[in-house]
């Protein structure tokens, strides 16, 4: 028996606002506004492709909203009316995203008076009264009225959801699960609960969970309405008698339609291969220039692995610099098979994955291990991946900690790493990873040695950093960037191991679960790889990749296992220090201000600094509190506000305490007896490296009381702290990358930078016009605001922006970089260091004000920091070998080793009779790193100094 018709039903209204909200403005070349129109040409492709690929519809349309209003607002005249309306540059999209559905040869239907809903399920219904199966491509609530399961099995008629945002498949118990009821139900429980996004008034004051049991336990609405009269008394039966009224309207309201002729016969939607025309010329209309060259060569749709932008529409509306770059497709990859993973429980078995590892030159690792800190975690196994789905899980040490549990069968840990060792450090095979320094750091710690290496997170950052909003899946972990690429939605530890008090370690997760999770993450890096490898040299970030970031990965890890020993005893007495600091300024803050309050407390502090104490310029925000921030205290103290003034000092020295002086001491590792900070390659959105548990980059460099938590970073006996800082880097860098003569003559001279500006802008150099020009040069370069420069002087805007101005007179090659700067963002989306590094900014053109300033300060100064990042780590890179052939043993206890990076410096540990040899090596390396890619103008200055604590180093 032939297999039922299956029907495909696109929500296409719903992919339209995700679309939106998906990418930046982005226009054609005709300057219309096309970012929803790409985001949703990619979105119905990928899915034509996917569908493709997996067990696909014999029939297909999109159905779409033909307007605002329809036969509900005739019942209820306030149905949708808190609907804002569509963006202003979303509304001459409408159209053109008609034409992308007709460039498809796809049906596009819509009705006036109708919605998509509506003619959604008219469709399904006469679809399902021919036993057609039917999946409907939406994650709408309302439309899982239409679920249901076939009447007999493979005689057809079942309706699903696609939820493709999360690539779930959603049937009558995923339904049930949602909302308590079976699907013909739920249309019961919408009109109880209401709906505040279409202003469905349901009943006030009953939520989902209380609407679905009322409709659960009577099994209806009618029911459950005329229950209330025999109910006791209670809010909820006063609100089921007085709103029955509401709930029979809004049941009206949410209820689809069913019955609308079908505009297009079932048969005509009869899914064909798409025809290269009209879509070829859609495409080469609208400037979609990656997609038309996919379709150029021959791909029927484009690979899932869509880029997040366009390549033809670029962010900021200019010409296509990406346009040029753009990798070829890659080939289509099977579908993730987690049950075709297996599990290596023997000897003769890992050596045959080995086998098949070193004739494959590329193997994909990942470790598993008992936590997320690798100088403490123990392993508890390794996965490897030779190619999609060719995936396997060694496990080493699962069972518990149970001695008395049976465990697994399982190789021995030490004959498994002896069988992998060769695979692992042979330089024949490349291994992959995603965020493979921790692993590095895992088998090191076992005594392997772990190359070549590649790393997916961080070809991810060089192609695409900034280049999608926080929260936005514009991350480069790998469950963000196998939504993205992979379109497949990873399985999480969470999901293997559970949370809160039940949650258990990974030893203990069954070995078939375990496997499926762990092998697939080594499926996954090897998938990605894949993908991005192949653009790197099309994008441009080859040599960024392969000179800068790759070859810095094993040097981080080095770093973090050295670690750095901390004097617990002198942290224990600053934390004393700190809190009778704190306990006194406490007291002296509560007589200023007449009465105890928690101080921590926004809240509170707001209500006593303005309503009790009566300082103006008090402002509330959304939640009705009042701002208490850095900047209104730092105004309110400037103004004569001693109580601001000593809680300014009361949080530093509290956040001082607790991020630390505590913090340190809880974090010294008990096998090491040191300090050991984890280092991101991807934290900065400009290249440069974040420090996290502990953070060691934001201790106050200038104050007194950083210089004594710096004191408490100590050597080993023999041994001294070694520190060398790039001095006025940024500044240097601005007067080469903004071609200022003053500047670079001041820096060629050994001149005072500040007491140069000073004089250029003030005709005299005194210690207060010193600290203005030192505070003016730094705000410029990072796009400082009139207000912004006003607030950090304690002058006036129109002071500031006159000092602002006279800046720009005396050093015009500034004011020339910096409009010079945003022309180019603004044309190509991204800014550039000197090395070639890119950083996005899909909001540069944003309507929105805010959005639009800060992408402009950020684009301001990113080539100049992104710049600064790059050289040191090209001099961290370079460091090894330079002190190698000094004879200067790196890495030795007995030799020089590099121990931390904090912003512009490196700080390094030796025995104090190598501090000569060492500072002139170090130094010339600092010195030259940007050499021989970039010749700068300007000397890099190196301050180097050294003691038995980092503070005396300096």
């Amino acid at each position: 028996m032939a297999a039922p018709a299956h029907l495909y039903l696109v929500d296409g209204s719903a992919y339209i606002f995700r679309a939106y909200h998906r990418l930046p403005p982005l226009t054609n070349p005709q300057g219309t506004p096309v970012g929803a129109v790409y985001g949703y040409t990619t979105m119905l492709w990928k899915l034509a492709e996917d569908l493709d690929r997996a067990e696909g519809p014999t029939h297909l349309a999109v159905v779409l909203d033909k307007d605002s209003s329809s036969f509900r607002n005739a019942l209820y005249a306030d149905y949708k009316a808190h609907r804002p309306e569509p963006p202003e540059d979303l509304r001459p999209q409408f159209p053109l995203i008609r034409d992308a559905t007709r460039a498809f040869s796809l049906p596009c239907i819509e009705e006036a008076g109708l919605e998509a809903d509506d003619i959604i399920a008219s469709y399904t219904e006469a679809a399902t009264a021919r036993n057609w199966d039917v999946t409907i491509v939406s994650s709408d609530k309302d439309l899982m009225q239409l679920v249901r399961a076939a009447p007999e099995a493979g005689l057809g008629g079942a309706v699903e959801l696609l939820d493709t945002m999360k690539n779930q498949r959603i049937g009558p118990s995923e339904v049930e699960e949602k909302f308590g009821v079976p699907p013909h139900l739920v249309g019961d429980v919408l009109a109880l609960m209401g709906d505040s996004v279409d202003n469905v008034p349901g009943i006030f004051g009953i939520g989902p969970k209380t609407a679905s049991k009322l409709i659960a336990d009577h099994g209806s609405l009618v029911a459950a309405l005329d229950a209330a009269e025999a109910m006791k008394a209670s809010k909820l039966r006063d609100r089921l008698l007085e709103g029955r009224d509401m709930a029979l309207l809004s049941r009206q309201l949410v209820a689809l339609k069913d019955d609308v002729p079908l505009a297009v016969p079932l048969e005509e939607l009869a899914l064909r291969s798409i025809p290269r025309e009209p879509l070829s010329r859609f495409l080469e209309e609208h400037g979609f220039v990656s997609l038309l060259r996919r379709l150029d060569n021959g791909r029927g749709s484009p690979s899932p692995r869509t880029q997040l932008y366009p390549n033809g529409a670029t962010p900021a509306g200019g010409p296509a610099d990406a346009a040029q770059s753009v990798a070829p497709a890659a080939p289509a990859l099977p579908p993730v098979d987690r049950d075709a993973y297996a599990c290596v429980q023997d000897l003769p078995a890992l050596k045959a994955w080995v086998a098949r590892a070193m004739a494959a030159r590329l193997v994909a690792i990942d470790t598993e291990t008992s936590a997320l800190d690798a100088m403490g975690a123990d392993l508890v196994g390794i996965s490897l991946a030779l190619g999609p789905n060719d995936a396997c899980y060694i496990p080493l040490a699962h069972g518990g900690d149970d001695l008395l549990a049976e465990r697994p069968a399982q190789v021995d840990t030490a004959a498994a790493l002896a069988a992998l060792r060769p695979l692992l450090e042979s330089d024949a095979v490349l291994k992959v990873g995603q965020n493979i320094k921790y692993d590095l750091n895992v088998l090191a710690r076992h005594g392997i040695v772990v190359a070549p290496i590649d790393d997916t997170m961080i070809m991810s950052f060089v192609l695409d950093a900034g280049r999608a909003e926080q929260g936005t899946g514009g991350g480069h972990g790998m469950d963000e960037l196998a939504q993205r690429h992979l379109g497949h939605t990873t399985l999480t530890f969470k999901d293997i191991c559970g949370t809160g008090r039940k949650a258990i370690g990974f030893a203990e997760v069954p070995l078939d679960q375990a496997t499926r999770y762990a092998a697939e993450d080594a499926d996954v890096t090897w998938r990605l790889h894949s993908q991005l490898k192949p653009r790197l040299s099309h994008e441009s970030v080859t040599r960024v990749y392969q000179r800068i970031d790759r070859p810095l990965i094993p040097v981080v890890a080095a770093m973090e296992r050295h670690g750095i020993r901390v004097d617990s005893e002198a942290l224990g007495r600053l934390s004393d220090e700190f809190a009778a600091e704190t306990a006194r300024l406490e007291s002296e803050i509560h007589a200023l201000a007449g009465e105890s309050f928690a101080i921590g407390s926004p809240k509170q502090l707001g209500e006593i600094l303005f309503d009790k104490m009566g300082y103006a310029g008090g402002k509330k925000g959304k939640s009705g509190q009042y701002s208490t921030d850095l900047t209104v205290l730092e105004h309110l103290a400037a103004n004569g506000a001693p109580v601001a003034a000593k809680v300014l000092e009361w949080r530093q020295l509290t956040k001082l305490r607790t991020t630390y002086t505590d913090a340190l001491q809880a974090a010294i590792n008990p096998r090491t007896g040191r300090v050991h900070t984890s280092y991101s390659l991807v934290g900065a959105q400009t290249g440069r490296l974040s420090s996290t548990d502990p953070n060691l980059q934001n201790i106050p460099i200038r104050t007194p009381i950083g210089r004594q938590i710096r004191d408490a970073f100590v050597a080993d006996e023999g041994n001294v702290l070694l520190s060398a800082d790039y001095s006025q880097i940024e500044l240097r860098l601005a007067a080469h990358m903004a071609d200022v003569p003053a500047l670079r003559d001041a820096f060629a001279a050994g001149e005072d930078i500040h007491a140069r500006t000073a004089a250029e802008m003030f005709g005299s150099v005194d210690r207060d016009t010193r600290a203005r020009a030192k505070t003016i040069n730094f705000a410029i370069l990072y796009g400082i605001s009139r207000w912004g420069l006003a607030g950090r002087l304690g002058v006036t805007p129109d002071e500031a922006q006159a000092m602002i101005d006279t800046y720009f007179q005396r050093f015009p090659g500034i004011q020339q970089y910096i409009v010079r700067t945003l022309e180019e963002v603004r044309e190509r989306g991204h800014s550039l260091t000197l090395f070639g590094r890119k950083t996005w900014f899909p909001r540069i053109r944003s309507r929105n004000q805010a959005e639009r300033s800060g992408s402009e300060r950020a684009a301001i100064n990113a080539p100049i920091q992104g710049t600064s990042a790059d050289i040191i780590k090209r001099a961290m890179v370079r460091m090894h070998d330079a002190l190698a052939k000094a004879g200067l043993r790196p890495g030795q206890p007995d030799g020089v080793r590099m121990l931390l990076q904090v912003h512009d410096e490196l700080v390094f540990e030796l025995p104090e009779r190598l501090v000569e040899p060492a500072s002139a090596t170090i130094r010339a390396v600092m010195a030259d790193a940007a050499a021989p890619a970039v010749r700068l103008s300007v000397p890099l200055g190196v301050e180097v100094g050294s003691g038995p604590s980092w503070g005396a180093a300096h």
